[in-house]
């Protein structure tokens, strides 16, 4: 008997992977513990050589003010961001693997912005670079609801998709007094699997940090563990 996938990121994330789980055969368990919402931010009067960006977050709640920055080459963290990005009307210079630290490491010198959200990985640029950041976006934390509580006790591989949902979901499931035990995690990148912690059934990372990766990993370990 498998064990049910749980997936915990926000919309419109959410539903996005839950069709991709339904197209390989699962059924989801949709239950998004996040809310992204737009906060209020202050453009930067100065030149900008491009744009970091590691979530397509950035595009989806950034808001009007966003196209102070419309001739701005985006460096985006993977598919999905430059995908909204291009969407937003940006031109896509670049595209990272692995995370925005592995980008940031190899820029030439100059002068950029990082559109983040609250919920951020620090960066350690390079000499001659220089890093301004926005914070434009949040997410807001939801309680595990009665019908997750219930699935999570008789036990569920669970996608992980950042750091900010590790912490969180361990958290609840502290609160609630769940049996980590009888839980299995699928996490998008080995920093996500540190915060997490420990005392979970099983714990992986993806080969690849893409959703597809993930997914493909959460639907292996419904049939293995």
């Amino acid at each position: 008997m498998s064990l049910p996938l749980v997936v915990i990121r926000p919309e419109p994330g959410n539903a996005t992977t839950c069709a991709a789980a339904r197209a390989l055969g699962l059924e989801p368990v949709a239950a998004p513990l996040f809310e992204i919402e737009p906060v209020d931010w202050e453009v930067p009067d100065e030149r900008f050589d491009a744009i970091l960006a590691g979530s397509a977050n950035v595009f989806r709640h950034g808001g009007a003010s966003l196209a102070a920055f419309a001739e701005v080459p985006v460096i985006a963290v993977g598919e999905t961001t430059a995908a909204a990005a291009r969407s937003a009307g940006f031109v896509v210079s670049r595209i990272g693997e692995g995370g925005l630290q592995p980008v940031v490491a190899t820029l030439p010198p100059g002068n950029y912005i990082r559109i983040a959200g609250e919920d951020r990985v620090t960066l350690t640029p390079p000499e001659e670079v220089r890093i301004v950041t926005v914070v434009t976006y949040a997410s807001r934390k939801r309680a595990v609801p009665a019908a997750l509580e219930l699935a999570l006790e008789r036990g569920a591989v669970v996608l992980l998709h950042s750091g900010e949902a590790a912490r969180h979901f361990a958290q609840e499931c502290e609160r609630l007094g769940i049996c980590k035990e009888s839980l299995h995690l699928a996490c998008l990148a080995p920093r996500i699997a540190e915060l997490a912690g420990n005392g979970w059934g099983t714990v992986a990372v993806a080969a690849g940090r893409t959703d597809k990766e993930v997914l493909e990993l959460g639907a292996r370990m419904c049939q293995t563990v």
